[in-house]
């Protein structure tokens, strides 16, 4: 069976993006380039006014007492596991389904990262299996609150109050999301953000931010983002050089203003996605992302199941297809080489594994033309409704080839 775009040729629609960053730009580009240049007219590049009007703003939107800037989401997360105490020789317990960074923060302060498997359903950790991972040396529980939407909270709470141990919100990818009411990063005792381009709200390079209500953890998340610095060249302990700059600050600030439009057309975007699903006959190929009780999903990214193990193959169709697609993440981190000292092996988070093995995120971006959403939706439905192997645009019906 031969798929081939509609009026090939020189009808053939344009790519559809996995994501446009430039859509947006072009919607804020007088606000960005007015406060940029009040950067430059200051000289001020280095945290300053810009990065503590930002921090300001994002404490209040996340209803918490504190926030401080940093140089990236990784940072953040380093920064807060050193902040809440966890040193060389501590086991954190976390997410195998998630970005690396996850995972190399623990690492890099020292600490053993303690996987756990996730919710099918959800993709975030599945707290049922967490007071099972909790040993005497046991410092922290970072969740990571996957591509937008928030872990199930209140166990983790019960188990981290009953062991007296922080929880530090991996929320690099959900700044804005809720559980309950209550926003993404003041769920537990620190949270972290990143504002990488890519994210809901992102800078023009790296960024990060980490909020609490806890007064001496800010304290000495400010210490270590500057070398551990009390002041006058007083240093309390080596920290790092993990400062904010004001240039990224004043884009962030203009793009805060922006943030929950920008999640609700994520969110609209989403709901359209359900509906050409139905009226495309997909859902039998695919599993959708659920949106579940009590969560304001932020959809960072729109992740669906490819049923049947022929993932690699539909993907690779779309993308001959002109459709931007994604796979976040091809290979849990339990399995990756430079954690094979862990132990783990194989089947120790099948959950996890299935996952990766089946994921696909679909664009989603705030700008996404409803157009191109039906496009990404009519490619999807024929290859997922294919019942041989993919021939590719480009080739000959007969020359079928696998992804």
């Amino acid at each position: 069976m031969s798929f081939q775009d509609e009026n090939p040729g020189a009808g053939v629609p344009g790519p559809v993006p996995f994501i446009d960053l430039t859509a947006q730009y072009r919607t804020i580009r007088s606000d960005v380039r007015e406060a940029v240049e009040q950067v430059f007219e200051s000289q001020a590049f280095v945290l300053g006014e810009a990065v503590e009007r930002l921090e300001a703003d994002i404490a209040a939107y996340c209803d918490s007492r504190y926030a401080v800037g940093c140089a990236s989401g990784t940072d953040a997360l380093i920064l807060s596991l050193l902040a809440a105490g966890v040193e060389p020789g501590d086991e954190v317990i976390t997410s195998p389904f998630t970005f690396f960074a996850t995972a190399g923060a623990i690492h890099r302060v020292g600490a053993r990262p303690v996987f756990v498997d996730i919710e099918p359903h959800s993709f975030n950790l599945c707290p049922n299996h967490v007071e099972q991972a909790v040993t005497d040396r046991t410092r922290a529980i970072m969740p990571v609150h996957l591509f937008g939407q928030c872990a199930e909270m209140e166990p983790l709470w019960r188990i981290a109050t009953r062991h007296k141990i922080p929880i530090i919100e991996d929320a690099c990818q959900a700044i804005g999301a809720e559980y309950r009411g209550r926003r993404a990063g003041v769920l537990g005792t620190v949270g972290c953000f990143s504002f990488f381009p890519t994210k809901n709200l992102g800078g023009a390079g790296d960024g990060g931010m980490v909020v609490t209500d806890d007064t001496e953890i800010a304290d000495r998340l400010r210490r270590l983002r500057v070398h551990g610095d009390l002041g006058g060249y007083n240093h309390a302990e080596v920290g790092f050089n993990s400062r904010l700059d004001a240039l990224q600050a004043a884009v962030l600030s203009v793009k805060l203003k922006h943030l929950d439009n920008w999640s609700a057309a994520r969110r609209t975007n989403a709901k359209r996605y359900q509906e050409l699903f139905r009226e495309h006959n997909v859902r039998s190929g695919i599993e959708e992302p659920a949106t579940l009780p009590d969560r304001r999903h932020v959809f960072n990214q729109f992740t669906i199941r490819i049923r049947g193990g022929r993932r690699d193959e539909v993907m690779q169709f779309l993308r001959q297809s002109g459709i931007g697609c994604a796979v976040y993440y091809p290979i849990p981190l339990h399995l990756q080489t430079c954690f094979a000292h862990l132990g783990y092996r194989e089947g120790d988070f099948p959950e996890s594994e299935r996952a990766c093995r089946e994921v696909l995120s679909l664009p989603i971006y705030a700008e996404l033309p409803e157009e191109h959403q039906q496009r990404v939706v009519r490619k999807l439905a024929e290859a997922v409704q294919a019942e041989s192997t993919l021939s590719f645009p480009g080739t000959a019906d007969g020359d079928r080839r696998a992804a």
